[in-house]
């Protein structure tokens, strides 16, 4: 059950990602990094996805002074994938070359990836490393989701910005409400998918559904 959990915030995360880029109207700091390693050398958006992480794991390694989260690799392999998929599914998506439609695409990209982040964070399974780097400076300077997250968006963007990456007026909403919409959801999806675990728990679970409720637990986040 974790597992499925963790799979479905991934492609929940991705497809959000992929609305932000396809509405033209900028996108998360770490997303317009990537965008414009792929504009600027080459490769695909979700192929320069697991090359930065593969560095930021380092970088997790150095600041949390643990061992490098090799698995978090696995999550930014599926989230380059998914990436991509959705990229390419939602290639002239009726209506995102028009003004109103291109804000509904990044509205809704942009409440899907607080809704994917919160669902397979819960799981405690492997972030993406970015995420990870999000959950390590709030720890180490104890502080909240919000201040963590957007203190990592603003370093994301300087480097975007030097790369032409789509920087527009998206950027600056996701900087702003990126962390809030987080926050909101992590409480909504700890409540739920907690009475999801426990009404699912069974003699061959038990173990699994057990770490589960724990990875729910405040600390966790």
């Amino acid at each position: 059950m974790k597992f499925v959990f963790y799979v479905i915030g991934i492609f929940v995360l991705t497809l959000g990602i992929a609305l932000t880029i396809q509405s033209d109207l900028g996108t998360s700091p770490f997303d317009a990094l990537l965008v414009g390693l792929s504009e600027n050398v080459g490769l695909t958006v979700g192929s320069w996805e697991i090359i930065v992480a593969l560095m930021l794991i380092g970088c997790n390694a150095l600041l949390s002074q643990r061992r490098p989260e090799i698995l978090g690799l696995l999550t930014a392999m599926i989230t380059g994938f998914g990436i991509d998929l959705w990229l390419f599914l939602l290639h002239g998506w009726p209506g995102s070359e028009l003004w109103p439609g291109q804000w509904v695409c990044f509205a809704f990209g942009l409440i899907v990836i607080g809704l994917g982040t919160a669902t397979y964070l819960y799981t405690n399974f492997a972030p993406i490393p970015v995420d990870r780097l999000t959950l390590i400076i709030r720890d180490l300077m104890k502080t909240n989701l919000f201040f963590a997250r957007t203190l990592v968006y603003l370093a994301f963007l300087l480097v975007a910005i030097l790369l032409k990456g789509p920087i527009g007026i998206g950027t600056i909403l996701t900087v702003c409400f990126g962390g809030l919409i987080l926050n909101f959801f992590m409480p909504i999806i700890r409540k739920g998918l907690g009475g999801i675990c426990s009404r699912s728990v069974t003699p061959t679970f038990r173990e699994s559904d057990d770490k589960c409720e724990r990875s729910a637990s405040p600390d966790s986040f």
